[in-house]
């Protein structure tokens, strides 16, 4: 199986474990991510003002992308699903966005009206591998593991046009952690903010949200909480070695699970802190701090 795929900015620097270990495990499990070209930022952020259409373009040329390359667009980072899938609903519900995005594509030859689906790597591993065959496949289970799925924000929200699972009581994660053979850990701020941006104007905020979720993940058994957001990975990082809970990409598990990842093979990223979502001017402001 084919698909096309948007990897995003962070995948390609601060994130790149998320990236690398979700194509060598789709691959284990004969599916291909095959990288749309030429692709551009989704903007990190979901834009609420109809009026601005042009940053909504750059997801708008990718779904167009994937119409015409097998119809399906896979994501994996937690922002670039939210802002592509939301655009996509945008441009298949709202004529007053598809008609303007689309006066500002017909320059490109394209016309899109939301033809294309939309789905994260989770959905993939759910809907269209089957975790029946990711448990088959499992070489290394993680026995004796007792894991925490962490969803923040960006992957159920707003549940009407996301519509991945139950937003105040999802299982994907769950379903997936018990596929690669470790025990899940259901806890109650799985699916609460970890303070998101905050942490580029006031650190105290998401550090806060972070100990919280983190304790409450390691009160309820949990030795590992797993993410597909690059910035809740760094959020929660940040406060993983006070709180004694390790914090990891869901698809590096699963490339271990799988086999396709050493137990003691290094971080592809090198520095392995994660990172703020994308270099956007408000990152790098940070980062000269």
């Amino acid at each position: 199986m084919v698909y096309s795929y948007f990897p995003g900015c962070t995948l390609k620097n601060k994130a790149r474990d998320l990236d690398l270990y979700g194509r060598r495990a789709a691959q284990a499990l004969g599916v291909t991510l095959e990288e749309i070209p030429e692709w551009q930022c989704c903007g990190g952020v979901y834009p609420m003002n109809e009026d601005e259409i042009a940053v909504r373009l750059s997801s708008v040329r990718a779904l167009n992308y994937a119409k015409e390359n097998g119809g399906t667009l896979v994501t994996i980072c937690s922002a670039c699903h939210n802002v592509i899938k939301q655009v996509n609903n945008d441009m298949a519900a709202d004529g007053t966005i598809s008609t303007h995005a689309n006066n500002y594509l017909k320059q490109d030859g394209i016309e899109y009206h939301g033809e294309a689906r939309e789905i994260h790597y989770l959905e993939l591993l759910r809907d269209e591998i089957g975790y029946d065959k990711v448990r088959a496949a499992v070489k290394n289970p993680l026995k004796g593991r007792k894991i925490g799925a962490y969803y923040g924000c960006l992957l159920l929200r707003p549940s009407n046009v996301m519509k991945m699972d139950d937003a105040e009581h999802p299982t994907i994660m769950e379903d997936l952690i018990e596929a690669m053979g470790a025990e899940k850990v259901v806890y109650a701020m799985r699916n609460e903010c970890c303070g998101g941006y905050q942490t580029l104007e006031d650190k105290e905020v998401p550090a806060k949200r972070a100990r919280m979720i983190l304790e409450n993940a390691k009160d309820n058994g949990a030795d590992t909480v797993i993410t597909a957001c690059p910035l809740c990975y760094y959020n929660l990082k940040k406060q993983a070695e006070a709180e004694g809970v390790r914090v990891v990409y869901f698809t590096e598990l699963l490339a271990q699970a799988l086999g396709v990842k050493d137990e003691n093979e290094s971080a592809a990223a090198g520095d392995g802190d994660g990172a703020p979502a994308c270099k956007c001017p408000m990152a790098a402001k940070e980062e000269t701090k």
